[in-house]
């Protein structure tokens, strides 16, 4: 669905929604100002239109003992595929998130660990693999996003 085709009450209701999962229809409803009726037929059609993929919980990571959060920038071997760029570190389950990348590096790695000892022992299991040319690891102080 082109994002021309939701309006400002779409929007809301999405905002309300990645604030939190859980909440009801009719708490949505009444921020909204529609029935409980209308807004759950606008949350079935972002459903079905593949804007709303899925429902998820936010969890706290650092109270599971995985608090650090680092980047990692790859650089592979110049003919390495991109499929093979995002088999290197998908499989591992320090990697939070992988993303190719136009240019230099050639991805980038979100990794979440336990301490620097485990960053330590992800980066080296990385460069171990045959088409890694190098890496630089940025550590997370502090973090946000939507």
């Amino acid at each position: 669905m082109p994002e021309e085709l939701l309006d400002a009450t779409d929007h809301e209701i999405l905002g309300l929604l990645r604030e939190d999962a859980r909440r009801t229809l009719s708490d949505i409803a009444g921020r909204v100002t529609l029935s409980t009726a209308a807004v759950k037929r606008r949350i079935d059609r972002l459903r079905e239109s593949g804007v709303i993929t899925g429902f998820t919980v936010q969890v706290d990571h650092a109270k599971l003992g995985w608090g650090i959060e680092a980047f990692t920038e790859l650089r592979f071997v110049g003919n390495t595929k991109v499929a093979e760029i995002l088999r290197t570190t998908t499989r591992m389950p320090e990697a939070q998130a992988v993303f190719t990348i136009a240019g230099d590096p050639d991805a980038l790695v979100w990794l979440r660990v336990r301490d620097m000892a485990h960053l330590q022992k992800t980066i080296d299991e990385i460069r171990r693999h045959h088409q890694v040319t190098g890496t630089k690891t940025l550590i997370a102080l502090e973090s946000w996003s939507r």
